[in-house]
């Protein structure tokens, strides 16, 4: 290896050892964790108690409180917490929002779902809004821990740890349900909270972070709130652009959360989804990830996102192949490995283009705005049709509908890429940090 060559990758590698990427990615763990304790991890223990499938389709619903996170996001902006308030916004925020989750868990292991589904249900949607909020903090620390530079690399860093923080503990919740129970499972999992806790305490307030107006009147607070909606809706293609952030997720989210019914109607063990999903899944995921980052920074935002978008869909099928073939470690192996693979890639390519959407003067509440925006489509319909439509057709024939429910928002960002939609409505962020088409970071 010669003098240049190890140089050039030394600085290829030193981004994701600076400090804040490495903090980027200890918030993302304990901000992917509370996401697997009310998704996949609960839909198994759901129905190994014995709860039919439209009720476990319904949980879904707790998802929603995600969506409805941008209604309370200035609290957090704006009130300064008493008694922990002198550590700051941020920090005092991130603590307070950590205990939140904690608590939130472990009383939804205490819960028992065979004799008091209502209370499970409740425990559900308190561990969905104590989860927003965690994500708020967490993710307006991170923007101001990063410095511009930064960004690229932090938010694949934040991807790594939200997909280690979520997988892991979903696998440990199946491994210790197993052996201790789902609530022993469900204690241990809320440990997950603390990487972010931890983080907040060791690197202190971000560098970047303003403080907020302490006093504000009516209308400045209003300016607040409705000022990312209207900046947004005065660009051209907005509405467009919103469409397809509202339908691009579809298939995915509805193919998603019947996931865990599919493998337990196959007969698969909680040992064996947790080594494929760990084993295959998780690895398969971090190459997409870092495949993403490659075609992103070669072929460009918009082709890149274009065949991100036709992989996701056609992801959902290799699911419909294993209904068909039964109880198969290989495809399992297979069907796993190949969504993990896709939805890597998009993690990076869609939400390059996320962010290249945010007015810097609205970063954090737009992106914010964006990102629930781009799934709640898709679990209204999957609380309210998921369950019943596999009752229905089947899995096999429910997973290839999912695939063609995808394809309108592929064909919809191939459209905005012919008239220059996609161009027209990028935000000032898309502009700065990545021109036309060219990297997120110089």
């Amino acid at each position: 290896m010669t003098v240049e060559t190890q140089s050039d990758w030394l600085s290829g590698i030193r981004p994701y050892v600076e400090k804040a990427p490495l903090a980027a990615f200890f918030l993302g763990v304990s901000s992917g964790f509370p996401y697997a304790m009310i998704g996949a991890t609960l839909t198994t223990r759901l129905a190994q108690d014995g709860i039919d499938k439209k009720t476990i389709t319904a949980f879904t619903l707790a998802f929603l409180v995600y969506n409805l996170k941008p209604l309370w996001a200035w609290v957090v902006d704006g009130v300064r917490l008493p008694l922990i308030g002198h550590l700051g916004q941020r920090v005092s925020w991130l603590l307070l929002a950590g205990v939140l989750v904690m608590a939130a868990v472990a009383n939804l292991a205490l819960v028992d779902p065979a004799t008091d589904i209502g209370a499970t249900v409740v425990a559900a949607i308190l561990v969905g809004f104590a989860g927003a909020t965690f994500d708020i903090v967490i993710d307006a620390y991170r923007i101001e821990q990063l410095e511009p530079y930064q960004l690229g690399v932090g938010s694949g860093m934040t991807q790594y740890g939200w997909r280690i923080g979520s997988v892991v503990a979903g696998a440990l919740a199946l491994v210790l349900a197993s052996r201790v129970g789902w609530e022993g499972a469900y204690l241990a999992c809320a440990a997950f909270a603390l990487p972010a806790m931890i983080t907040g305490l060791v690197l202190g307030e971000p560098t970047r972070h303003r403080a907020p107006t302490q006093k504000r009147g009516a209308s400045e607070l209003l300016a607040s709130i409705i000022g990312p909606f209207t900046e947004f809706f005065q660009r051209n293609g907005a509405v467009i652009v919103l469409v397809f952030i509202l339908i691009h997720k579809i298939g995915d989210t509805l193919g998603q959360i019947v996931l865990r019914l599919l493998l337990n109607d196959l007969g698969f063990t909680n040992d064996e989804i947790a080594i494929y999903d760990v084993g295959v899944g998780f690895w398969a995921y971090l190459i997409g990830i870092f495949v993403g980052g490659a075609i992103y920074a070669r072929i460009g935002m918009k082709q890149s996102v274009l065949w991100s978008l036709i992989l996701m869909a056609v992801s959902n099928a290799s699911f419909g192949l294993l209904a068909g073939a039964g109880h198969s470690n290989w495809g399992l192996a297979g069907a796993i490995g190949f969504e993990n693979f896709a939805s890597g890639i998009g993690g990076v390519t869609v939400v390059a283009y996320f962010a290249a959407l945010c007015d810097l003067r609205y970063t954090a509440s737009q992106y914010a705005l964006i990102s629930a925006a781009s799934s709640v489509v898709g679990r209204l319909l999957t609380a309210t049709t998921a369950g019943a439509m596999v009752e229905q057709f089947g899995y096999v024939t429910f997973y290839w509908i999912t695939t063609i429910v995808a394809l309108p928002g592929v064909f919809l960002f191939w459209w905005m890429i012919r008239s220059g939609l996609v161009d027209q409505a990028i935000g000032d962020a898309g502009v700065t940090v990545s021109k036309e088409d060219a990297l997120p970071e110089s």
